[in-house]
């Protein structure tokens, strides 16, 4: 996968609830190595803001929603991710930030790297340089 695009997690209906699952190699295509979620959101806050040379995720709503802005260098495109079995597979070399959080809204994200500072870009002109550069 190299474009970023939504993915139909799993569901199992059942009247005592439902249950969602992710696998690899069937719903994303990597390890995840660290999974980590966002919570507590103060109204008006955005998350994010930079990109990952390498990393790869997955970005699910599992309460409330939440909208996520990624830019591939050239263009942007907003998901509104408001469903727990619908995720945002983000790969490398996106810009991404999330906003919009409703109250008590979390995200869930799994990552396909252990955390690693050297992994992120953090200013956006340095991003396009670098997107500009490959292309």
């Amino acid at each position: 996968m190299s474009e970023a695009k939504l993915i139909q997690i799993p569901k199992i209906l059942d009247e005592r609830g439902n249950l969602s699952f992710i696998e690899k190699g069937n719903e994303i295509d990597f390890d995840f190595k660290r999974a980590y979620w966002i919570y507590d959101v103060p109204g008006g806050e955005i998350r994010g803001g930079h990109a990952f040379r390498e990393q790869k995720e997955l970005i699910v709503a599992l309460s409330g929603c939440f909208d996520v802005v990624l830019h591939n260098g050239k263009k942007e495109c907003c998901y509104s991710l408001n469903r727990s079995f619908i995720g945002l597979y983000v790969p490398g070399m996106y810009w991404r930030s999330m906003r919009n959080f409703s109250t008590n809204a979390v995200a869930m994200v799994l990552a396909s790297t252990f955390y690693d500072q050297s992994d992120y870009i953090r200013d956006f002109e340095t991003y396009l340089e670098l997107k500009n550069k490959d292309a």
